[in-house]
């Protein structure tokens, strides 16, 4: 069974436009819980979902844009070092998503834009 805690950067596309994101994942057995951060409107979600072997699948639940749940299936290569699938709103909406991981953190990038930004505005 892969073990997918920790952190990771992937992109997801809707309408073939890509979104970033960050996740933050802890395994326990074959259950995992987590958070998601989009670097866009949609902000943070929290993530349950399960590894069976190489196949792994969640529900992303945005804590304060949409109630909607928002369900991701995928695989794993075999370093486990990145991921692949498909992600669904019901019928309505589908497309594609991957994640590699990163020790790389977009909060702190985040972050670091909006000081640069209130800087620039205070000369």
């Amino acid at each position: 069974m892969a073990d997918l805690s920790g952190n990771w950067l992937g992109t997801y596309w809707q309408d073939d436009i890509p979104s970033r994101f960050e996740a933050t994942f802890v395994q326990s057995g074959n259950t995992f819980s987590g958070s998601i951060l989009d670097d866009n409107y949609l902000g943070e979600a929290q993530v349950n979902g399960e590894v069976i072997g190489r196949t792994v699948s969640f529900t992303k639940r945005y804590l304060i844009t949409s109630p909607v749940p928002v369900r991701y299936t995928g695989r794993f290569c075999e370093n486990e070092d990145y991921m692949q699938g498909d992600w669904n709103i019901g019928l309505q909406y589908s497309g594609l998503w991957s994640a590699r991981r990163s020790g790389e953190n977009l909060i702190v990038d985040l972050q670091t834009r909006l000081e640069q930004q209130t800087s620039l505005t205070m000369i």
